[in-house]
């Protein structure tokens, strides 16, 4: 009897209760804004017509920006899955699939770092051990790691990993282990036999533990050891000259001999990366293109432990525990002097055409260096989605970021926690989340630029109804096309099938390239087990084994990253990820969402990956630098939204343009910060009397405000407390880093200056008896001088405004009120800006002081100069020297 068909997924709306009411208050709050900005603009300041003028502007601004902010936050939804029919449906043994081999696709894993100083090859090697123990079938899995700095300590690290998974990744299978992160794993505070059962548990744990102390050591010891075997290696080489020379002059002197200093790799032979001490062809930016197998393609069947016996080279009794291994690749893509290389974009286009040759997998997940798997059958989850009626039309599934060792208190807002479980919800609920760079599950053929299938029945197009006898010979071709083929279609071309012969110009001259992207199409769709599944495939089709793994195959994915390779192709314009920005992920993204492709937010109850970010507050700014430089770079770019396809929906577009349109938020912001100060110190105020048709307004927004971020918080779970963080630190931000990004863009556009950003570091602080020693280090930078300056000022101003109203002759108390009201909403926002400039009690840094002085000092002058006291007419007051 055939079972009932079960979706792989469910969709889950937001209750009515709360949908409901929130819809309405940002109605309200619109009508609101928008009697209130008319009455404003109705009843100047004629006092202060310069006060009000730029309050009004400013007013505006924040009006549309967060208009452009809350329409995308109207349909917002939940999501879930259900692994057990995934199961069911991909490793049940049915009449097609009589042994119950798995038939789910393959996942090509990219793991992305490029600088082993600011990376450290020990976080990259856990990320690595955490995706080689991953819970997916192991022969499904390829993990290729870019090391686009070709450092030979990455290499060997890699190398250490592999070896190390030998053991860890046995253990992880027999014991259930979460999370598969050996160093998270042993740092974990809670009791690490909960739930555990089998007996020799507490055995096996301490012996891994041991062999993981061991790799930690031989991990950091490798730098010191690379060194030593390279000079030794060097030395030697320095004498072999010598010997050689002396043979070739007898009886002359012999002269010092200097060769180039090398990098040797354990085998003695040149590391053809980059060198410890850089030369030609070994640099940085000049060096061979290297592909190294570390995990060679697993068997195809299961291959147990020993039987009965513990094997003293593994430790641990394995048996009736599957030892393999999935493939693991080390790539440093070719780099030559005069070829851009386009960052990690590039890198990760490298990675897209080797692993397309070497294994092919239909879907790519990609994580940064510091981003390991929390959850092992995350992977499993994503292909819930990508597998499931009307998958095929998903480009990409995107989880949430989550950080570890961030300060309880988050007071840079580094959780992100309005944006992940609040903005990113909401886009699920219209075209999808945005692109964030990590943490995201591909498929294969979005990437290659391809439109989704059925892209004409989705969208017809404005001039769809002129073209109707054209489609019937279309459609009538289209059942003459390879099955394989069919789904595939380029651009806005007319030609609803894939024409081979126009691949060359996009995707390079590979034919082993080329030849896997209808393959990778067809694994890529999911089952046909449901006849409203349109462009499926049979069950039981990728139950075959995979080929195997041969020398000509690696020297063909060696020659698709040369530097050459993307020449007069498409890579980087329409394939793969996309260059010119600095925020190349949300960029790739947009492109994805503007070809009709649709995408989904994936929040699992366990997360699925945890990562590091930045806890200090000049690392933190650089960061939320770079992301709104690359905004600005979007919003000056052919990706703005406002001139996107008719496949984008009308909120993805608004959402887009918000992505763009946000950082010249900050002129108006920093302007508006500045005004409370000007009302104290000129005794006016941004209106001409603090009447109740104004506190009425300002009563009703701020009240909606609030009663917005109740409901907010109630559909996104997240806390009140998060909530006012990401406020604090939008006005933190909002006055330093996204005024400095605006320059930077509008230098790049208008004077042609390339913007340069710096890699953010991944290590901890240098004490290691405080787990966040870095939140308390003051490292100064520029960007910190707006929001001193507007501290100090906003001290002063409220200083001058208490002492001007006390002794004035009829003190004006509701000015004064009103400045000093908004001048401590200012200062309240900027409290954790200012607690982090003070460091540790006592460790305050210098040019902290010096700064405060210069700046309150020039103000007190500058007031003086401009408003003498009473009774004097020229500049300075009465001041006269002796």
């Amino acid at each position: 009897m055939n079972k009932p068909w079960r979706p792989l997924t469910r969709k889950l709306k937001i209750p009515a209760a709360i949908l409901s009411p929130y819809r309405l208050l940002i109605f309200v709050r619109m009508v609101v804004l928008g009697l209130f900005l008319a009455w404003r603009i109705s009843n100047p300041n004629t006092d202060a017509m310069w006060l009000w003028g730029m309050s009004i502007v400013c007013e505006i601004w924040f009006a549309f920006s967060w208009l452009l902010d809350q329409l995308p936050k109207l349909c917002p939804i939940n999501r879930s899955t259900d692994l057990n029919v995934l199961r069911e449906k991909f490793e049940t043994p049915t009449i097609s699939n009589p042994t119950g081999k798995s038939d789910l696709p393959g996942i090509d894993i990219f793991v992305s770092t490029a600088d082993p100083d600011k990376e450290p090859p020990l976080v990259t090697a856990n990320t690595i051990l955490s995706i080689l123990a991953t819970d997916y079938p192991v022969e499904k899995l390829a993990c290729y790691v870019s090391d686009d700095g070709g450092a030979l300590l990455t290499f060997e690290a890699m190398a250490e990993a592999a070896s190390f998974a030998n053991i860890w990744v046995p253990f992880c299978r027999k014991h259930a282990i979460e999370p598969r992160n050996p160093e998270s794993y042993f740092s974990l505070k809670r009791d690490p036999y909960k739930n555990k059962v089998k007996s020799d548990f507490v055995k096996d744990r301490r012996r891994v533990k041991r062999e993981y102390d061991e790799f930690k050591v031989r991990i950091n010891g490798l730098p010191e050891s690379i060194r030593r075997r390279s000079d030794a290696y060097h030395a030697r080489e320095e004498i072999k000259a010598m010997k050689l020379q002396r043979q070739n002059r007898e009886d002359e002197p012999v002269e010092s001999v200097k060769i180039p200093k090398s990098t040797w790799m354990a085998d003695g032979t040149h590391w053809p990366g980059t060198w410890l001490t850089s030369s030609a062809e070994h640099s940085r930016s000049d060096h061979a293109g290297i592909i190294q197998v570390m995990l060679k393609p697993p068997s195809d069947e299961p291959l147990h432990g020993a039987d009965g016996t513990i094997d003293e080279a593994r430790l641990i009794d394995l048996t009736d525990i599957d030892i393999r291994l999935p493939m693991l690749v080390y790539v440093s893509r070719e780099k030559r002097p005069g070829y851009d290389h386009n960052k990690k974009a590039g890198a990760m286009n490298a990675l897209v055409r080797a692993s397309a040759i070497m294994s092919n997998g239909p879907f790519i997940l990609n994580l940064d260096c510091d981003h390991y798997i929390y959850n092992s059958q995350a992977m499993r989850e994503g292909m819930c989605f990508m597998m499931d009626r009307g998958g095929d039309r998903l480009c990409y599934v995107q989880f949430p970021q989550r950080f570890e060792g961030i300060d309880p208190s988050d007071r840079y807002a580094n959780h992100n926690t309005v944006f992940f479980d609040v903005n990113m919800r909401a886009l699920d609920g219209l075209q999808g989340p945005v692109y964030v760079g990590t943490g995201c599950l591909f498929r294969r053929i979005a990437l290659y630029g391809f439109d989704p299938p059925r892209s004409k029945e989705h969208h017809q197009g404005c001039c769809s109804c002129c073209f109707s006898s054209r489609k019937k010979n279309k459609h009538a071709s289209v059942a003459h096309t390879p099955e394989e083929n069919r789904a595939l279609r380029i651009g806005d071309s007319d030609d609803e099938e894939m024409n081979l012969s126009l691949l060359p110009k996009r995707f390079g001259n590979s034919t082993f390239l080329i030849d896997s992207i209808p393959v990778a199409e067809y694994q890529g769709r999911p089952l046909a087990d449901h006849p409203a599944v349109k462009n499926g495939r049979p069950p039981g089709a990728l139950t075959i084994p995979r080929e195997l793994l041969d020398a000509s195959t690696v020297a063909e994915a060696i020659s698709v990253i040369s530097c050459w390779y993307e020449d007069k192709t498409e890579w980087g314009d329409r394939v793969g990820w996309i260059y010119g920005s600095v925020t190349e992920d949300v960029v790739t993204g947009y492109r994805m969402h503007n070809r009709g492709w649709k995408s989904v937010y994936c929040v699992t109850k366990r997360d699925a990956f945890r990562g590091t970010a930045p806890i200090n507050l000049t690392d933190r700014l650089h960061q939320v630098l770079r992301w709104a430089t690359g905004s600005v770079e979007i919003f000056f770019s052919r990706n703005n939204a406002l001139i996107a396809s008719p496949r984008m929906k009308l909120l993805q577009r608004i959402a887009y343009l918000n992505v763009g349109i946000y950082p010249f938020t900050s002129i108006f912001l920093i302007v508006y910060c500045f005004l409370p100060a000007l009302s104290l110190f000129s005794g006016q105020f941004i209106v001409q009397s603090l009447n109740v048709t104004f506190l009425t307004y300002l009563l009703v927004i701020t009240l909606t405000l609030c009663m917005l971020a109740i409901l907010e918080i109630k559909w996104s779970g997240i806390e009140l407390e998060e909530w006012w963080r990401n406020e604090q630190f939008w006005l933190i931000g909002g006055t330093s880093a996204h005024l400095a990004a605006v320059i930077q863009g509008l230098l790049k556009v208008i004077a042609g200056i390339e913007i340069s950003f710096t890699l953010t570091s991944k290590s901890g602080g240098d004490d290691e008896d405080d787990e966040f020693a870095d939140l308390y280090i003051v490292k100064w930078s520029s960007l910190m001088i707006p929001p001193i300056t507007i501290m100090m000022i906003n001290l002063i101003a409220i200083a001058v405004g208490f002492s001007r109203t006390i002794y004035s002759v009829i003190p004006q108390w509701s000015r004064l009120i009103g400045g000093v009201f908004f001048s401590f909403w200012v200062l309240a926002h900027l409290y954790p800006f200012a607690k982090g400039l003070m460091g540790r009690r006592g460790r305050t840094p210098t040019i902290v002081f010096v700064w405060s002085g210069l700046i309150a000092i020039t103000i007190s002058l500058l007031w003086v100069a401009i408003n003498p006291p009473a009774g004097t007419n020229q500049i300075g007051g009465s001041f006269e020297f002796p």
